[in-house]
C-alpha cells in the first residue's frame, strides 16, 4: 500500500472496503459518536505524519533564485561591473561583484522565505474536511486529517482522504481523476464487501469507499478516514497528477489551430512565455508585472542616460566616462524595489490571516483596497449563525412560542407556550418585528423594534410544561425531525447538549427535542427507515425525504423549505378535523401569517408531508417532480438569528470608506428587509425618498431578474436587499455593478456560487460554511464567515496599497535626486575636459542598497492611517501610479537634487575655488582634496535627505510634525510619538544616520572605496539641507491642502441618493475634510 519515510505503515488485516464499520472502529479505536479526542489525533500525526502527497507543492529554490538573478535591477550591476573591470578598476569591480553576490543572496533568502511562508498561508485555504473530533464539528485543511477521524463530506466537497463510508443518501463522487470514467459513481455504505478480495474488486466497484481528491457531485455521508498522504489511491499515481496544462495555442501539432503552420506559432509563443517568465513580465501579481515593466523601462533609461554621458565626451568613451556612465546607470535603478514589494505582500497576508483571512490569490491583496461594493449574504455572515425556533404555526392549534432560550443547541432551556393564532389576536407589537440590541442609539424618528417574546401571548402555560403534543403537532414534529441532516445528543462526560449541522437544521432538531421527538428516537424507538433523500437546492429552496414506519406499508414524504417555493405544491392545509383544501383565500390567509412572522426578522420556512404509495427502491429514487406534488402545508416555522454585534459598526465604517454594502440572501423579502434596516443596509424609514428609489431598494430575485439590462441600468439605485436570491442572480448583479463601474465583492459558500465568485473582482468564500468548490473559485477566504472581517481585509488591503505607494515614492524620490545631481553634474568638467561626478558608483549603491532599502521596509510596515476607512477606494485602473505620486516623485526628486548640487556647488566654487582636480573619478591625487569633500558631505547629505524623506513620506498630505490627527488632539508636539510608533522605520533611520560618519571616516574605504574624504565645516551644509529640504516638502504639503491639489483621491464622493449605510439617516456622503463635526446634516427620516 505504499511506503512513507519516517512514518509508521498504514495496514489492516484486509482492505477497509472489506471490513465492517464495527471491525474498522475497533482497529483504529475510534469512537463512533464522538470521533477521535485531542491526544488521540496529536499522537496519529505522530504516527502517520501530514494528509500531503510526497512533493506536493513546494517552494522551488531554483525558480526563486533564477528570479533574482533575472531582475532589471541585476543586470544593470552585471553591466557595471563589466564595465568597471574593463576600465581595470578592480576596487570598484570588486565591490559591484560583491554587492551582486550579497543582493541576489539576499533577496533570495527573503523571497525564499516569504514564498514559504505564503504557501503555508495558501495551505489554509486549500480544500478542507468537515471532521468530528470530541463530539464536535470542526473544520480543519485536508492536510491535517488523519486515519480514524470522523470526516462528513456533502455535495462540492473535495474528499480528504480515503474514507470507508459508514452513513449517508444519494452519495455520488466524480472519480474520473482515478478511474477516468466521466460519470459520477453513486455510493452504498451499507454494501457488504466481505467474501471479496482486493484484487477481485476495482477501485471504481468499491461503493462503499470515497476517495482522496474525488468531489462529491451529489449527496452527503460520513466516512472514517483509513488512508492519508501516500497511502490513498490517489498517492499511489501521484506522479500522474505532476503534469502541468500549457495555455493555449502553444501545442506543436498540425492538427490543431493553424493547421501546418502550428508547430511554429507554437514554438515562438512558448519562446515567448519563457521569455516573459525569466523577465518576470508574465508571472505574479499585476502589480509585480507592473513593477517588473517599470525596472525594464528604468533599465533603458539607465542605457539611455549612459549614451548621454557618452554623448556629451562626444563619444569619447575613456576609462573616466564609462565610469561615469556606470554611476548614473546605477542611479537610476531602485535596486531594493521587488525585494520590498515581496516582503510587504508576506506581512500583508499575515496581517490578513490574524484578522481571520486568507488570501488565495495574490491580486486580491493589491485588489481589495479598491472595492466599491460588497455584495454579502445574510445567514452567518451579517448575522450569528446561531439560529432558535422562536415561533411555530400550526393551523386550527394556535402559535407556539418559545421564550428565554439562550442556547441553541440544549432544548431544556427556554419555556414553549401555545397561544390563539395572530389571526384572532393581532399583537402590536408582533407588527413592529425584533429590536436586537445593537447600542444603538434612539432617535426621535426611529422605528421601535421589539421581539414578540411569550409573555405577548395571552395563553401562556403557567405551570412551564411543555404544552400538550396534539395530533396536529406530532405530525408537525416528526416532519421538522425526519427532513433534517441535524444531530443533538447530550454528552454525559463533558454535561453538555452538543448539535452537528446546518444552524437552521439545528434548530428545527431543537425544536422537535423539546418533546422529545428527536430525529434519532423516531428512527430508533418508533422504527421509521429513510428511503430516499432529494437535498437541498438553492434553486429551489427545499428539501424533501421519503421515510418508511415499520409495519405501516406506507412510504411519508416529508418536505421543508421556503413558504412560496411549498405552498404552491400543497393542495391541502393542517391535518385532521382542521385541515382544508387550499383556495386562493386559504393561501392568503398562509402568506400573511408568513408575513406577520417575516416582519419580526424571523426566518420564516414551511413544512410540509403526503403519503406515497408508490414502491421505492433506494438505489433509484423516483423523480424529484413526482415525489413534491400534492402535498399537505403542515405549519410555519420563524426562525431567530440576530445579527452580529459589530455587523452595524462594520457597515457604518463602509459608508465612510465610500463602499455601498448590498444584502443578497434566500430569505423572505420581509426578514431580509428587518435585518437590513436594523444593521444599516437600508434605512428605518423611506418615507421621505423618491418612490422610484425607495421602490428600487428591495425586490425580490424573481423581480430583479424579470427586469432587462436597460431596465435595471435605469434604476436610481441598484438594490441593496435582494431577498429569494439565486446563484444567477448574482451573476446579473455583479454585471449590473460592473456596468456602473464599480468594483465590487461578492460573497459565497455553495457549489452553484462558484460562477459569481469568478465573476467578481474580489470573490469571497466561507471558511466554516464553504464548500471546497466556492473556495476553490475565490481569492480570499473568510475563516469566521463574518462581514466585519471582510470590512478588516479591505482595511488591510488600503493599508498595504498606501505602503507601496509610500515605498515607491522613497525609492523613486531618491532615484530622480540622484540623476538630477549627476546630469546636471556632467558639467563639472576638469582640466582633461572630464566631467567629475558628485557622487562615486559605489557612493550610489551604499545609498541605493542600504539607506533607501531598510527605510522602505519601514514603510511596507507602517501601521493604518485614522483617515484610512475615510477615503474613498484607490482607482483600480491607475493603480500605484496616481498622479499624486508621479507629481510628488517629481517635485521632491528635484527638490532633493537641487539641496544636494547646490552644497557641491558652494563647496567646490566657493572655499574651492573651482578646483575640479584631474582624474578624480579613478582615485585620490593631490588636487582631488577639493572634490573628494563635496563627495564627502553630498553622500552624507543625500543619505540624511533619504532618511528624512522616509518620515516625511509617512503620510503624502499631512505634514512630519501632526501625522495623526488623533495623536495631535492628546499630544502638543506628536512628531515623537508619531515617528516612533513604526519602531523598524524609525531605527532604520537612525541608524542609517549614524552609519554616514564611519563611511566618511574609516581610511581605506573613504578615498578608494567611496572616492571621499573626511571633513569638516562642510557638516553645515549637509544639516542645512535637510532644513531646507523638510520646509520644501512642507511647503508642497500645504499647497495640496490649500489648494485642494489630489484631493479628489482622499474624499468620498456625494451621492445621487445620499444613502449612509450604517446611520439613521439619510444625508449626503461626506468627504473627510468636511465630515468632522459636521455627520449630524442632513434629514432625518
Amino acid at each position: 500500500m505504499g511506503k512513507s519515510q519516517g512514518y509508521q505503515s498504514q495496514e489492516y488485516p484486509k482492505h477497509p472496503f472489506t471490513l465492517s464499520s464495527k471491525e474498522i472502529f475497533n482497529h483504529l479505536k475510534t469512537n463512533d459518536q464522538t470521533g477521535l479526542n485531542k491526544s488521540q489525533v496529536e499522537e496519529a500525526q505522530k504516527s502517520y505524519g501530514p494528509n500531503k502527497l510526497e512533493g506536493e507543492g513546494g517552494v522551488q529554490w531554483y525558480k526563486v533564485l533564477l528570479k533574482q538573478v533575472s531582475n532589471a535591477m541585476i543586470l544593470v550591476l552585471v553591466l557595471a561591473m563589466a564595465l568597471s573591470y574593463g576600465v581595470t578598476d578592480y576596487v570598484e569591480g570588486g565591490v559591484i561583484t560583491a554587492v551582486i553576490v550579497l543582493n541576489v543572496a539576499i533577496g533570495f533568502y527573503q523571497e525564499f522565505q516569504a514564498e514559504k511562508k505564503m504557501d503555508s498561508l495558501r495551505a489554509l485555504s486549500s480544500p478542507s474536511a468537515a471532521v468530528i473530533r470530541d463530539g464536535h464539528v470542526v473544520t480543519i485543511p485536508s492536510g491535517e486529517v488523519v486515519p480514524g477521524d470522523l470526516v462528513q463530506i456533502k455535495t462540492g466537497d473535495t474528499v480528504p482522504a480515503d474514507l470507508r463510508l459508514i452513513d449517508g443518501m444519494n452519495l455520488e463522487c466524480d472519480e474520473k481523476i482515478l478511474t477516468g470514467e466521466a460519470m459520477p459513481v453513486a455510493k452504498d455504505f451499507k454494501i457488504d464487501f466481505s467474501n471479496n478480495t482486493e484484487f477481485e474488486t476495482g477501485v471504481g466497484d468499491r461503493l462503499n469507499m470515497a476517495y482522496s481528491s474525488s468531489t462529491v457531485t451529489m449527496g452527503r455521508a460520513k466516512g472514517i478516514v483509513v488512508f492519508t498522504g501516500m497511502y490513498t489511491e490517489i498517492g499511489k499515481i501521484a506522479e500522474s497528477m505532476q503534469g502541468k496544462s500549457r495555455k493555449a495555442n502553444r501545442s506543436l501539432s498540425r492538427k490543431k489551430g493553424l493547421g501546418s503552420l502550428q508547430p511554429a506559432k507554437g514554438v515562438l509563443l512558448r519562446i515567448w512565455d519563457g521569455i516573459g517568465q525569466f523577465l518576470g513580465l508574465t508571472v505574479g501579481t499585476p502589480l509585480q508585472k507592473k513593477l517588473s515593466k517599470l525596472a525594464y523601462v528604468l533599465f533603458g533609461c539607465a542605457i539611455l542616460l549612459a549614451i548621454i554621458v557618452f554623448g556629451v565626451n562626444r563619444f569619447n568613451v575613456t576609462n573616466e566616462v564609462a565610469i561615469y556612465a556606470i554611476s548614473t546607470g546605477i542611479a537610476i535603478i531602485p535596486e531594493s524595489l521587488i525585494a520590498v514589494l515581496t516582503i510587504t505582500m508576506v506581512v500583508g497576508m499575515t496581517q490578513m490571516r490574524k484578522r481571520r483571512v486568507v488570501i488565495r490569490q495574490l491580486s486580491a491583496l493589491e485588489a481589495l483596497g479598491g472595492v466599491t461594493n460588497i455584495c454579502s449574504d445574510k445567514t452567518g455572515t451579517l448575522t450569528q449563525g446561531q439560529m432558535i425556533t422562536r415561533k411555530a404555526w400550526l393551523p386550527g392549534v394556535g402559535m407556539y412560542a418559545v421564550d428565554d432560550a439562550d442556547d441553541a443547541a440544549d432544548p431544556t432551556k427556554g419555556n414553549i407556550s401555545l397561544g390563539p393564532s395572530p389571526e384572532i389576536v393581532k399583537i402590536e407589537s408582533e407588527k413592529k418585528g425584533i429590536q436586537f440590541d445593537l447600542g444603538r442609539e434612539d432617535t426621535p424618528n426611529s422605528s421601535t423594534v421589539k421581539l414578540a417574546h411569550a409573555d405577548d401571548i395571552p395563553a401562556k402555560n403557567e405551570t412551564g410544561q411543555v404544552p400538550e403534543v396534539t395530533p396536529e403537532l406530532r405530525e408537525f414534529l416528526q416532519s421538522t425531525a425526519l427532513c433534517n441532516l441535524a444531530s443533538v445528543r447530550y454528552d454525559q462526560q463533558k454535561n453538555e447538549w452538543q448539535a452537528i449541522g446546518d444552524p437552521t437544521e439545528i434548530a428545527l432538531q431543537v425544536f422537535a427535542h423539546r418533546f422529545n421527538f428527536g430525529k434519532k428516537s423516531l428512527e430508533e424507538e418508533h422504527a421509521w427507515t429513510e428511503l430516499a433523500e432529494y437535498p437541498f437546492d438553492s434553486s429551489i429552496k427545499r428539501m424533501s425525504v421519503i421515510y418508511q414506519q415499520d409495519g405501516s406499508g406506507q412510504a411519508q414524504i416529508f418536505t421543508k423549505g421556503a413558504v412560496e417555493r411549498v405552498i404552491d405544491l400543497c393542495t391541502n392545509l393542517g391535518t385532521g378535523t382542521n385541515q382544508r383544501s387550499i383556495t386562493s383565500v386559504v393561501k392568503e390567509e398562509v402568506l400573511a401569517q408568513m408575513n406577520l412572522l417575516a416582519e419580526q426578522g424571523l426566518r420564516v420556512m414551511a413544512i410540509a408531508q403526503r403519503a406515497f404509495d408508490a414502491s421505492i427502491d433506494p438505489h433509484s429514487p423516483p423523480p424529484r417532480k413526482s415525489v413534491e406534488e400534492e402535498l399537505t402545508l403542515l405549519g410555519l416555522v420563524g426562525l431567530y438569528d440576530p445579527p452580529r454585534l459589530e455587523t452595524r459598526g462594520a457597515v457604518r465604517e463602509c459608508t465612510t470608506a465610500g463602499i455601498k454594502v448590498h444584502m443578497l440572501t434566500g430569505d423572505h423579502p420581509s426578514t431580509a428587509a428587518a435585518i437590513a434596516r436594523e444593521v444599516g443596509i437600508l434605512p428605518a424609514n423611506t418615507a421621505r425618498l423618491a418612490e422610484n428609489t425607495a421602490s428600487s431598494l428591495v425586490k425580490t430575485a424573481s423581480e430583479f431578474d424579470a427586469l432587462t439590462d436597460a431596465e435595471i441600468d435605469s434604476m436610481p439605485t441598484l438594490p441593496l436587499v435582494i431577498a429569494r436570491c439565486a446563484p444567477s442572480t448574482k451573476t446579473r448583479m455583479i454585471a449590473a455593478l460592473h456596468r456602473r463601474r464599480a468594483f465590487c465583492a461578492m460573497t459565497g459558500d455553495g457549489v452553484n456560487d462558484a460562477p459569481s465568485l469568478q465573476s467578481a473582482d474580489v470573490g469571497i468564500a466561507m471558511g466554516l460554511t464553504g464548500s471546497d468548490v466556492a473556495k476553490g473559485a475565490s481569492d480570499i477566504v473568510l475563516t469566521d464567515d463574518n462581514f466585519a472581517s471582510i470590512v478588516a481585509a479591505i482595511e488591510e488591503g488600503r493599508r498595504m496599497f498606501d505602503n507601496i505607494q509610500k515605498f515607491i515614492l522613497h525609492l523613486l524620490t531618491s532615484n530622480i535626486a540622484e540623476v538630477v545631481l549627476l546630469i546636471v553634474g556632467l558639467g563639472f568638467q576638469d582640466e582633461a575636459g572630464f566631467s567629475v561626478f558628485p557622487l562615486s558608483p559605489l557612493q550610489i549603491l551604499w545609498i541605493n542598497m542600504l539607506t533607501s532599502s531598510f527605510p522602505a521596509f519601514g514603510l511596507g510596515r507602517e501601521k493604518a492611517g485614522s483617515d484610512i476607512m475615510h477615503r474613498p477606494p484607490h482607482d483600480t485602473k491607475r493603480g500605484v501610479f496616481s498622479w499624486q505620486i508621479i507629481v510628488d516623485m517629481t517635485v521632491y526628486g528635484i527638490i532633493m537634487g537641487a539641496c544636494t548640487l547646490l552644497t557641491f556647488v558652494i563647496i567646490v566654487y566657493g572655499p574651492g575655488g573651482g578646483e575640479l582636480g584631474v582624474d578624480c573619478n579613478r582615485g585620490f591625487l593631490s588636487r582631488c582634496d577639493v572634490v573628494f569633500r563635496a563627495r564627502a558631505a553630498v553622500f552624507a547629505e543625500l543619505t540624511w535627505l533619504i532618511l528624512v524623506s522616509a518620515w516625511e513620506f509617512k503620510s503624502l498630505r499631512r505634514s512630519m510634525f501632526a501625522l495623526d490627527p488623533e495623536t495631535k488632539r492628546e499630544i502638543r508636539f506628536p512628531f515623537f510619538t508619531d515617528t516612533y510608533n513604526n519602531r523598524f522605520l524609525f531605527y532604520a533611520v537612525v541608524i542609517g544616520a549614524a552609519s554616514v560618519f564611519p563611511a566618511v571616516y574609516i581610511p581605506g574605504l573613504n578615498t578608494k572605496v567611496f572616492k571621499h574624504m573626511g571633513i569638516g565645516w562642510e557638516w553645515a551644509l549637509s544639516v542645512g539641507a535637510i532644513i531646507i529640504f523638510v520646509a520644501g516638502v512642507e511647503a508642497w504639503k500645504a499647497c495640496k491642502r490649500r489648494f485642494g491639489w489630489f484631493a479628489g483621491e482622499e474624499e468620498v464622493e456625494e451621492e445621487k441618493l445620499g444613502l449612509r449605510q450604517g446611520f439613521v439617516s439619510f444625508s449626503k456622503s461626506f468627504s473627510r475634510s468636511k465630515s468632522m463635526g459636521s455627520e449630524s446634516a442632513g434629514e432625518k427620516v
